[in-house]
């Protein structure tokens, strides 16, 4: 019997990821092999967050087990090193009923801390509420020119304005630690023996009207809509959640702070700024497999791989 694998599903934002996901399952199970699907898409953990998301509706998973969606209220906090427990025993499960397990999403730091054996700092909690009130006095730029002169590779590959992800990259290097930005995908081993990486691409020309169209369908489809109903729900005090691209500008609307014309704008510059960054990071995964989605056969791909140990 052929052990069971590892897949990993991953690439910019649009690009296909969660269909060709479910192709992948179905091709597995032509040849006989179950597979269940695993999130690695940071936002859609949460419950509730649906469309500004594009989570696939339970109507839609052609009766494939999906995991860690919806795993979290919006008032949690969505932590790497969490993730990382709770999507390994969620594959280890898997790969226990004879299945194979497909990671999918666009998170570059989850997947990598997946696919990479990978250990992450520990806390320090004392220590990080400074750096926060830093940040609060400060704002997010001083911070980055502080982690920018101590580590420019980690700076490199985290967004200047993101202060969460400036903050925790501080505290490892006040630790004596490496920070995770720079170390994940550059790993020689894989945490699974058995791991195989597709990763989804379209030309940024088409890839960028694709986009901004996608955000147009979320407003139309009702985004505000859900945004106040999560609002109710503690949206605006959760960490991670009310940050998140698209759910803040319907937030920021609400609060009329911006119009519906500004915040579809920000939205769309903000994902083409991201889908930018997701790019640049999966291009660093030298064993991945390269498809457009749109064109590739996902039974090609089941082929490709050849005999499993």
């Amino acid at each position: 019997m052929t052990a069971p694998v590892l897949w990993a599903v991953v690439g910019a934002t649009g690009t296909g990821k969660t269909g060709l996901s479910l192709d992948l399952a179905d091709a597995l199970a032509a040849r006989g092999r179950r597979a269940e699907i695993v999130n690695a898409d940071a936002m859609q953990l949460y419950r509730g967050m649906d469309i500004g998301t594009a989570k696939i509706p339970l109507a839609e998973r052609r009766g494939i087990p999906h995991h860690l969606f919806d795993a979290l209220a919006v008032t949690d906090e969505a932590a790497v090193a969490w993730y990382q427990d709770a999507a390994r025993t969620v594959i280890g499960d898997i790969h226990d009923r004879g299945a194979d397990a497909i990671l999918v999403g666009g998170s570059g730091l989850y997947v990598s801390s997946v696919l990479w054996d990978f250990r992450f700092p520990p806390r320090d909690e004392a220590l990080r509420a400074r750096l926060e009130a830093e940040l609060e006095a400060a704002g997010a730029g001083a911070l980055y020119a502080r982690l920018r002169a101590a580590d420019p590779v980690a700076a490199g590959r985290i967004d200047p304005r993101n202060g969460r992800r400036v903050v925790r990259a501080l505290e490892v290097l006040a630790q004596g630690g490496e920070t995770h930005g720079g170390a994940l995908p550059d790993a020689p081993e894989f945490w699974h023996p058995h791991t195989r990486i597709v990763a989804t691409a379209i030309d940024r020309d088409e890839l960028v009207p694709m986009l901004d169209a996608r955000v147009e369908r979320m407003w139309e489809q009702g985004l505000v809509d859900e945004v106040r109903a999560l609002r109710a729900e503690g949206l605006e005090r959760g960490a991670t959640a009310g940050r998140a691209i698209g759910y803040a500008q319907a937030l920021g609307q609400l609060r009329g702070e911006l119009t519906r014309e500004d915040a579809v704008a920000e939205t769309q510059a903000l994902t083409r700024r991201y889908a930018r960054r997701q790019v640049s990071w999966f291009r660093r995964y030298a064993r991945a497999v390269w498809v457009d989605a749109r064109r590739v056969s996902a039974e090609s791909l089941v082929s490709d791989t050849g005999e499993r140990a």
